[in-house]
């Protein structure tokens, strides 16, 4: 997922509001601090990892009704100027769904799960701005998959990283309270 800064002629900063009218092109778009950018088509192993990871979380969740998983959903995390960040799997704890339900247009605030998938055009420099900006807006857990390597780094709040290979079991805490995985499922 290669990132390219969309820069209007006009230099002024877009609006959430703004941002959510962009025409359907086939392209994935960002809003990072009023400044809109487009990602480039992640590729087929992402789409596969993405797809996997989400079955594997979504039914957890959905047979333990913790919340809902999504992916290819906007949340809305800082105002003035605009933040609104797609991660490419998200889950929200069923507590902080609204009363009437999921929201039509972009989740007022953050995931308490954000999962992002390494493609392999994203700089290193990239990711790690995506995770500071998750964490910083209050996004309790965050993983970053890399299929090549077939690793699945982990960053929280005011805790040391961790990355778990193959070998290893990812858990998600006291986030999806009971959820586990051996990391070889992800990459099989």
């Amino acid at each position: 997922m290669q990132i390219h800064w969309i820069m209007p002629a006009d230099p002024r900063l877009v609006t959430a509001e703004e941002f959510a009218k962009i025409p359907d092109d086939d392209h994935r778009y960002e809003l990072v601090e009023g400044r809109v950018i487009r990602m480039s088509p992640p590729g087929s192993k992402h789409a596969v990892t993405t797809t996997r990871v989400a079955i594997l979380l979504g039914q957890f969740v959905d047979s333990h009704r913790l919340g809902v998983v999504m992916s290819t959903g906007g949340f809305w995390l800082a105002t003035n100027p605009d933040t609104v960040r797609e991660p490419d799997i998200a889950f929200v704890r069923r507590d902080r769904i609204p009363p009437t339900g999921v929201p039509d247009g972009f989740w007022p605030g953050e995931p308490d799960l954000a999962v992002e998938i390494r493609s392999p055009g994203d700089r290193a420099s990239e990711i790690r701005g995506k995770v500071d900006n998750y964490l910083t807006r209050g996004v309790s857990l965050v993983w970053v998959i890399d299929p090549k390597k077939k690793t699945v780094a982990v960053y929280q709040q005011h805790s040391p990283s961790k990355t778990l290979g193959v070998t290893d079991v990812l858990d998600a805490g006291d986030v999806v309270p009971g959820f586990s995985c051996p990391v070889r499922r992800i990459f099989e």
